[in-house]
């Protein structure tokens, strides 16, 4: 199967991040899962959109690969993963589809979510600080003639760290509120 047909399955553009791909599993995962879906080949399309993530999983930080490399990773994938990945998929099709959230698997794809959520209120907050503390200094020892660029540079950074912060609050309320879904569906 080309790689092409990995992301197709996923409903993904082929140079989708990491982030995308396992936001795109969750969302397919949680559609063909056999408990939460009744129709009679959900079970193939969960073997099948689990398949899909792990082969892109495994293969997504070798970049954009050759022909020649593509294939022999192709290779690989059959020969040690995709029995495996088809077993786990199998398993996790005959589970019920609690069972399959709440495993480390599911969880996996979640992680990178709540880490990226923390990392930009971190950084929205240490801008800040920054900001604040470097404006301080610099009305404690002005230079002369730069009280004007000092008091832009402040304004400035200022109005960046405060929409750093108002993004990275806006994502951890989605995520919290998306959290919350996840739990009132079980």
């Amino acid at each position: 199967m080309l790689i092409s047909k990995y992301y197709e399955i996923l409903g993904l553009p082929n140079n989708s991040s990491v982030e995308e791909i396992k936001r795109a599993y969750r969302i397919k995962a949680r559609l063909y899962h056999p408990d939460v879906n009744q129709s009679p080949d959900a079970k193939d399309l969960f073997i099948g959109v689990t398949e899909a993530y792990d082969f892109l999983m495994a293969n997504h930080e070798k970049g954009e690969l050759d022909d020649k490399d593509y294939f022999r990773a192709v290779e690989d994938w059959r020969k040690y993963r995709q029995d495996r990945s088809r077993q786990r998929a199998q398993y996790y099709a005959r589970s019920s589809f609690a069972t399959f959230k709440n495993s480390k698997y599911y969880k996996s794809t979640r992680i990178l979510n709540a880490s990226s959520i923390i990392f930009n209120i971190a950084v929205a907050i240490t801008v800040l600080v920054f900001t604040v503390l470097g404006y301080i200094l610099k009305l404690r020892n002005p230079v002369p003639g730069e009280e004007f660029r000092t008091l832009m540079t402040f304004i400035l950074l200022l109005i960046i760290s405060l929409i750093l912060l108002v993004f990275a609050i806006y994502s951890l309320k989605g995520y919290i509120e998306t959290s919350k879904k996840h739990r009132k569906k079980l």
